[in-house]
């Protein structure tokens, strides 16, 4: 039995991770703070954990953080990092649902979040927490860099045609075409997340620069070991629904390699994977079928058997794009099975 603690468990991403801890065998609730909630009761913000979370919001400063074996960051970026250093010496292990531990180059970070990077030090040690590329390094690390909810569709979409000794398809000229639920903006008041904002509409942003767009670079090129370059444009759309990630996603097939069953290479990739599910061939995976679960579905299509891959990946934005995501990592850190706590049935309808 662990004991853990959450920082910032006021938000979509906190209240996902205590549903997930809550029915953990091996967790042992200690802490969840929010400056801002102090002395509220869970269930009375939350009441979906009532009889399931007996524990109120206390301050960060009054909460005994440094007795926990791992905390979990559900916080804007930058508040990781400033208690980073504190924790480590206590022998706290850090998972960080922020983008605090995400970028290695912290001239990148510095220009895509607007913040210096206070622990470079820190920085160099933390491992990328996506389980299905990172496995073994995740069982060692005590700081945990979570990916972000559109960068985990990306990389594990296009990992399989990456990952091979030489390129498959032109990796200068990948196209991901995203859409998020509104979730994804988080819990804070914001006129773009307002009902009358964004039902029945549909719309992209970020076209000219997002900062998930180096965070997906730098982790497609480490899929390749580092070895090539890679080109990627990345349009993310706001979709008037709650929660879930659809990613398109298009390559182009490089001469020679027409021949190569993609269905088989992405089939065999994934086999020892719990939480990836490769559809049958012509499958069109849909939002609703992962909805509340830590579950990420995969289709290969090659339209009129032409020399363009389109990948299609769904996910739940708040699971395994972050907070289900977190606990895998968990998991994985403490020598559990990397599925315990996780195997929640998608929700239908």
């Amino acid at each position: 039995m662990i004991k853990v603690g959450i920082v910032g468990g006021s938000g979509y991403t906190g209240v996902e991770l205590l549903r997930l801890l809550s029915r953990h065998p091996e967790v042992q609730l200690t802490a969840i703070t929010s400056r801002g909630d102090a002395g509220t009761r869970v269930d009375e913000m939350f009441p979906s954990l009532r009889g399931v979370v007996d524990l109120a919001f206390t301050a960060p400063d009054q909460s005994n953080l440094n007795g926990c074996d791992v905390v979990f960051f559900a916080t804007p970026h930058g508040v990781a990092m400033s208690h980073a250093a504190s924790l480590l010496a206590s022998g706290v292990r850090i998972i960080d649902l922020a983008a605090d531990f995400r970028l290695k180059d912290t001239a990148e970070f510095e220009k895509w979040y607007k913040m210096p990077h206070s622990c470079p030090e820190i920085l160099a040690e933390a491992v990328y927490g996506l389980a299905e590329i990172n496995r073994e390094a995740i069982k060692k690390a005590r700081v945990i860099g979570l990916p972000g909810c559109y960068p985990t569709s990306v990389q594990l979409g296009f990992a399989p045609l990456l990952k091979q000794g030489k390129p498959l398809v032109n990796e200068a000229g990948l196209i991901a075409d995203c859409k998020s639920g509104v979730s994804g903006a988080g819990r804070r008041a914001s006129v773009g997340s307002l009902f009358a904002e964004s039902s029945d509409n549909f719309h992209a942003y970020g076209v000219k620069g997002h900062r998930h767009l180096p965070e997906i670079v730098q982790g497609l090129k480490a899929i390749t070991g580092n070895t090539r370059e890679i080109g990627l444009t990345f349009v993310p759309h706001l979709t008037p629904m709650i929660r879930g990630i659809h990613s398109t996603l298009y390559a182009t097939i490089v001469p020679g390699c027409e021949s190569i069953d993609y269905q088989k290479l992405y089939e065999d990739f994934y086999q020892d994977d719990p939480f990836v599910d490769v559809m049958p061939a012509g499958a069109h995976p849909e939002t609703r079928s992962v909805r509340s679960s830590n579950y990420l579905r995969i289709a290969v299509h090659r339209p009129m058997d032409g020399n363009i891959l389109v990948i299609l990946v769904v996910e739940d934005n708040l699971v395994k794009g972050a907070a289900g995501q977190g606990v895998q990592c968990m998991n994985l850190m403490f020598g559990f099975e990397e599925t315990m706590g996780l195997k929640v049935v998608p929700v239908l309808p």
